[in-house]
């Protein structure tokens, strides 16, 4: 079997309204879905991160540098291919977006993978740990309206994602310190006490911002504080992992092994959250996961984009050991954006529909079992929704 073509779909479409994060607001949501061609008719799919023109520059180099790369080369040998990309690519890039391109591509191959063996994802890794999991809903985020405003409605969004069946809920903050303060305390008045909320500041805060926050949190109960400060700010993840009570999360803005080497050294982070279509794919995401679980560090992966993105961390959650392990340990969760996202809810012949699972099922989502991902794109929807930029 060899490769005979690398093609990418960048999708992208209006939001019905603008929605925002700490550093920036957008009214337009995009999506890079990653097609792997062969001579014997098997295709496979990925998705790399990326929103906006990024997904036009790594449309780029998905198929004016890396598919030369791999023309002609057996799908299934995909370790080789990663290296041989990675090797060829370290001079132009280690992080970031060819990286990020790598991700699809080897997502995809993995996915052939699957095809080709009649196997999930998940048996190929080693196997289901579990066969469902339960999510986190996403929401609560920024928009250009008063504090006030924010605040009355970050307290009913919070209790409308408790009430959709949510193991916990995330929110957004951005406003300012003092403002965010604010914020979560709203949030906590939406879910009452004993329900798992999170913080998500995007890297928004000095050390000390951080610190007057994390301190409001510690109070409020608050699970996890995600990416606090600036991802290359290593020495400012250690401080406020030692001096706060409130576990600090990141790691979805860090890159391969050796990124992560460095970023688990510094003893930064109470919960790891790599991102499989950004970090180097399915390929590096199990290095970088058994790097995490041999400084005992537990993973929550981020999630972020279609239903090919939700797909593929269904099965890697699926196949994620349990750490440190127990009769009764603590599961991962899925991350779910509970913003309309049409590539993730429409973008499918078979939707995963999960939203309406955790209604149905108190909370738990099925794993796929399909060969390979397990789902397949629309190709009608793909040519719908297409950005030519």
């Amino acid at each position: 079997m060899r490769i005979t073509a690398i093609r990418s779909h960048v999708l992208q479409t209006d939001m019905p309204e603008e929605l925002g994060y700490s550093q920036q607001y957008y009214a337009r949501r995009t999506a890079h879905i990653v097609e792997v061609q062969t001579d014997e008719g098997i295709t496979g799919w990925g998705e790399c991160f990326g929103p906006g023109t990024v997904a036009l520059a790594n449309k780029t180099i998905v198929e004016k540098v890396i598919q030369p790369m791999v023309l002609g080369d057996d799908p299934l040998d995909r370790d080789v291919i990663w290296h041989k990309v990675y090797n060829l690519l370290r001079d132009h890039g280690q992080k970031g977006m060819p990286i990020q391109a790598l991700s699809g591509v080897d997502i995809a191959l993995w996915d052939i993978a699957g095809k080709v063996t009649g196997l999930p994802l998940h048996k190929l890794i080693g196997g289901a740990h579990r066969t469902r999991v339960q999510a986190y809903g996403y929401g609560m985020m920024l928009k250009r309206e008063s504090t006030a405003a924010h605040l009355a409605r970050f307290a009913d969004e919070a209790a409308a994602i408790r009430d959709m069946g949510f193991a916990a809920t995330k929110m957004k903050v951005g406003l300012g310190a003092r403002e965010d303060v604010k914020l979560c305390e709203a949030v906590r008045r939406g879910v009452g006490e004993g329900f798992d909320f999170m913080v998500d500041a995007n890297h928004c805060y000095t050390t000390s911002d951080a610190f007057f926050v994390g301190r409001a949190l510690e109070e409020l109960g608050a699970y996890w504080f995600e990416e606090p400060v600036a991802p290359e700010d290593l020495d400012g993840y250690r401080a406020l992992r030692a001096g706060l009570k409130v576990n600090i999360s990141g790691g979805e803005a860090e890159f391969t092994r050796w990124g992560w080497r460095r970023l688990l050294e510094a003893q930064g982070l109470d919960i790891a959250q790599p991102e499989v279509c950004a970090l180097g794919g399915i390929t590096e995401y199990l290095r970088v996961l058994a790097l995490c679980h041999a400084h005992f560090v537990p993973v929550v992966n981020h999630v972020w984009g279609s239903a090919v993105a939700v797909a593929t961390n269904l099965h890697l959650l699926a196949a994620m050991p349990p750490m440190p392990g127990g009769l009764f340990p603590r599961e991962p969760w899925l991350e779910f954006d509970t913003t309309l996202n049409i590539f993730r809810d429409s973008l499918l012949t078979e939707p995963l529909d999960i939203q309406g699972q955790v209604a149905r099922n108190g909370g738990w989502i099925a794993v796929p079992d399909g060969p390979g991902l397990g789902v397949e794109p629309d190709r009608a929807f793909l040519s719908a929704y297409a950005f030519a930029g």
